[in-house]
């Protein structure tokens, strides 16, 4: 299985493409940034985003995409703005067909680290080690995206798994 991660952002989206599945190790494929500029408009900067999103989307034909939900912090201004990116992205995928999951930042963080309220530095360091990296991927946002992508993965393996067992199924 192969799954676009996400962590949305108007000025920088981070973003992984994760590969693994039953019996084989999950691969990282590629990580890194979409940035915007911030002296443009709020829909110049979304369009940046869903153009952006849907190019990974075309070039990695992943088979999900997950999505981090909006952190909904004492700035509404900022979440809602926020809301915006998400719903661009939200949209590519559904635009390219793929089957999209979201994923709160404290299950991202539980998932990958064991701790819903593990630090940055935290899940960086356990995506290395997950994936068997010598450094965690920089920046930070990206390393966000991956684990967004893991989480997805691991979580989808662990059913897949559970079924199999309850089902008898091979």
């Amino acid at each position: 299985m192969k799954v676009l991660g996400i962590d949305p952002g108007t000025a920088i989206l981070g973003y992984g493409v994760v590969e693994g599945g039953a019996g084989s190790p999950p691969r990282l494929v590629e990580c890194g940034t979409l940035t915007t500029t911030a002296r443009d408009a709020l829909p110049a900067r979304l369009r940046v985003l869903h153009d952006g999103t849907s190019a990974l989307l075309s070039r990695h034909l992943p088979d999900a995409m997950a999505v981090e939900t909006a952190f909904y912090g004492k700035n509404v201004r900022t979440t809602v703005v926020l809301s915006h990116a998400r719903g661009v992205i939200l949209l590519a995928g559904e635009e390219a067909g793929v089957a999209v999951a979201e994923y709160s930042p404290a299950q991202v963080k539980k998932t990958v680290v064991g701790r819903g309220a593990a630090l940055k530095s935290q899940v960086g360091y356990m995506v290395a080690q997950l994936l068997r990296l010598r450094t965690p991927p920089e920046p930070a946002d990206a390393a966000d995206g991956v684990a967004v992508a893991l989480t997805h993965l691991l979580i989808s393996t662990r059913r897949a798994a559970f079924f199999r067992r309850v089902t008898g199924a091979t």
